[in-house]
């Protein structure tokens, strides 16, 4: 079984304005990155859009009618702030259903047995989008969306979703901490956007599990981290799937956060979910990109990422 890629156009077209950190840049270099010779064989999907129905799994119904109708209706029309960091333009309504819609279809292709592993190289992020409204840069919650699909499609129980972005994944946590059989894992930095994120936000039952970082925190406190708490966790859940929201702005290059992490870093924490995932969800991985705002940093994180992936 093969690794799937998982990107369409449109995520290009959300157009978040001259300045802002979360760009249509970022996706290119992502792509041109997966274009290298060691990518050759990296199947390349494009992703359906997400319905309704698979969004309001998530979602509350009034809260996706009400993003949709947000959107410009045509090129050249002021963009709308969803949030005081949260912009949608003309081509952000197809961008943001595009990024869901991939996470659902990966998750599909890796269950399915088309795959054994997928990355979901699309934007907008998702990951602190709550169920009613949009925060710092995410419109839906990507990861969240594809972990409910699972169970409702595919009948699994267990579901978890580790999160590596610098950024503490509130919107995942909101939406997973009422449900013992949802898990959520984060390693962030702390103090931080968005404030969430402390030791003791633990869930319903003990499903959520957060080990922050301070300012500072290099590879190994990283590793500490996963190998500590978040690993063994995980284990005890024993997940019939896992999902990975891959935000890559913990680099030293990343100019919106202080953790010094290095590709190397990334390769282990990919490495180790992998050899996790082979235990209890027969080798499926599901990984979407969340934050990253150096795009050498962002590229080259995300390349080290994926390769492993498609060895593991």
């Amino acid at each position: 079984m093969s690794t799937i890629l998982f990107s369409h156009p449109s995520c290009l077209d959300h157009d978040t304005g001259w300045g802002h950190p979360e760009c249509a840049d970022r996706l290119r270099a992502v792509m041109r990155a997966l274009e290298a010779e060691d990518f050759h064989y990296l199947e390349r999907v494009e992703a359906p859009a997400a319905t309704r129905e698979q969004l309001t799994r998530v979602h509350t119904p009034d809260y996706v009618d009400w993003v949709l109708a947000k959107v410009p209706t045509a090129t050249g029309h002021q963009a709308v702030h969803l949030d005081a960091d949260t912009i949608v333009s003309a081509g952000s309504g197809q961008a943001a259903l595009h990024a869901a819609g991939a996470v659902v279809a990966a998750v599909d292709a890796v269950l399915t047995g088309a795959a054994r592993s997928a990355f979901c190289a699309v934007r907008p992020p998702g990951h602190h989008a709550e169920p009613d409204h949009a925060m710092g840069f995410c419109i839906f919650n990507n990861v969240a969306v594809g972990a409910q699909h699972a169970r409702a499609v595919h009948g699994l129980s267990r579901v978890a979703v580790v999160d590596f972005d610098v950024h503490h994944g509130n919107g995942t946590q909101a939406a997973f901490q009422g449900d013992p059989d949802l898990f959520y894992a984060s390693t962030h930095q702390a103090p931080l956007y968005p404030g969430t994120g402390a030791v003791g936000e633990t869930g319903c039952a003990d499903n959520i599990l957060n080990a922050p970082l301070p300012p500072g925190a290099d590879g190994p406190a990283f590793r500490r981290a996963f190998a500590e708490h978040i690993l063994p966790a995980l284990d005890r859940f024993a997940p019939e799937l896992i999902l990975i929201s891959a935000g890559f702005d913990g680099h030293a290059l990343d100019p919106l956060a202080n953790l010094r992490l290095i590709e190397a870093d990334y390769r282990w924490v990919t490495a180790e979910l992998a050899a996790l995932s082979r235990r209890h969800c027969k080798g499926g991985l599901v990984s979407t990109l969340e934050g990253g705002y150096d795009l050498y940093a962002l590229a080259s994180s995300v390349a080290a990422h994926v390769a492993t992936l498609m060895v593991h």
